[in-house]
């Protein structure tokens, strides 16, 4: 994402936070999106719970840069899984809400960085021991592990777990999709959505978008709640057809 700060610059003046208009958003014929309490971060669940650290934000400065972090997203349960570590300059912020929950770096079993621009995978270095999945790459120390999300298939982590294919933002985006929330199914999107209301930018982001058409659809298809990677958690109303 921070690698797209030219493409940023063709956007309008304001505040990532008005891409966030309150008011739902009709995002095609089926589907509207539903902005959430800003203070609902969490999501309990069993066997799995989703708890947002850090929403991120995407600012429009004066001089035409943009002050950006991506959201970072933690989920706990049978195995404790981190999506996205935000930039290295949240280092101490993410050590800090780990701790606040009991954990250390050596407790997650798993990082997810949904893309490889650098607000989204800058503290990768703090997880030595995870099995990390960064786009279609999957690792455990300098092991590689064969897998087919760049072919499109999903990897299931458990049966409750998937690291969902989702490219257009870059060729290589995923998204993890939490099923068994008391808010139903939670995907963690990374930047498939910058935020709830991001009708107007989002193609001015992306690398692929018949790509990213595809992949948000199938999103708001199959989830009840999207965590996008500039902004505040949002639900989906499928209509009736």
């Amino acid at each position: 994402m921070v690698a797209d700060v030219l493409s940023r610059s063709a956007l309008p003046m304001k505040n990532s936070n008005a891409m966030m208009d309150r008011s739902p958003e009709d995002v095609s014929g089926h589907f509207q999106t539903v902005p959430l309490p800003e203070s609902q971060l969490s999501f309990p669940g069993q066997p799995y719970s989703v708890s947002v650290l850090k929403v991120g934000y995407c600012l429009p400065q004066t001089d035409g840069t943009f002050k950006a972090d991506g959201t970072i997203t933690l989920i706990e349960g049978p195995k404790t899984i981190l999506v996205d570590t935000g930039g290295p300059w949240d280092r101490d912020f993410l050590l800090m809400s780990l701790k606040e929950r009991g954990l250390e770096p050596g407790d997650v079993n798993l990082v997810v960085g949904t893309h490889g621009h650098s607000d989204h995978i800058g503290n990768l270095g703090l997880f030595p021991t995870a099995k990390l999945i960064v786009g279609c790459d999957i690792s455990k120390g300098d092991i590689y592990h064969p897998n087919t999300l760049a072919e499109g298939h999903v990897h299931c982590v458990d049966e409750h777990i998937s690291v969902v294919p989702s490219p257009g933002h870059t060729g290589q985006d995923v998204s993890v999709q939490v099923k068994g929330t008391l808010a139903g199914t939670v995907l963690v999107a990374g930047d498939l959505f910058e935020c709830c209301s991001d009708e107007d930018s989002w193609r001015d982001l992306s690398m692929n978008t018949q790509k990213q058409e595809v992949s948000r659809r199938e999103a708001l298809r199959t989830a009840d709640v999207i965590i996008p990677g500039h902004g505040h958690p949002f639900r989906v109303i499928r209509k009736l057809r």
